[in-house]
């Protein structure tokens, strides 16, 4: 089975040589999003309650694209630049993932992309 490429409009486009996902053997493998606003293309302005949402937007609108949700999500990875911003990410992260979480990683990044304060990442499950 190829690998399928996902892209969507809804969510930042790729800035590098990558895909926004791929789906491949019934899963969805999605590249880290930053706050980026789809529109304008420009990182969102706050502290880290407010980058978590657009994360996680960005995230959703991906997972749509490539046929999946939230509750298909079985696998998330959290760059923190501040691991001390853990519980405010947490609590946002939490009204996304309220209903069966998935498993998760978080980690405290040296740097990430355009200085941003979270990135996160996500494997889900695809429906046939």
């Amino acid at each position: 089975m190829n690998p399928k490429i996902i892209s969507t409009d809804h969510a930042p486009q790729a800035i590098g040589p990558y895909s926004q996902a791929v789906i491949s053997n019934g899963f969805a493998f999605l590249s880290g999003q930053i706050p980026l606003d789809p529109a304008t293309g420009q990182l969102v302005e706050g502290d880290v309650t407010v980058q978590t949402v657009r994360v996680l937007e960005n995230l959703k609108a991906v997972l749509e694209a490539a046929g999946c949700t939230l509750a298909s999500v079985v696998k998330t990875t959290v760059y923190l630049q501040d691991m001390g911003e853990f519980a405010k990410m947490n609590e946002v992260y939490g009204r996304y993932f309220a209903a069966n979480p998935p498993a998760r990683a978080t980690v405290e990044a040296a740097r990430l992309p355009r200085d941003v304060r979270v990135e996160i990442d996500c494997i889900a499950t695809v429906s046939a």
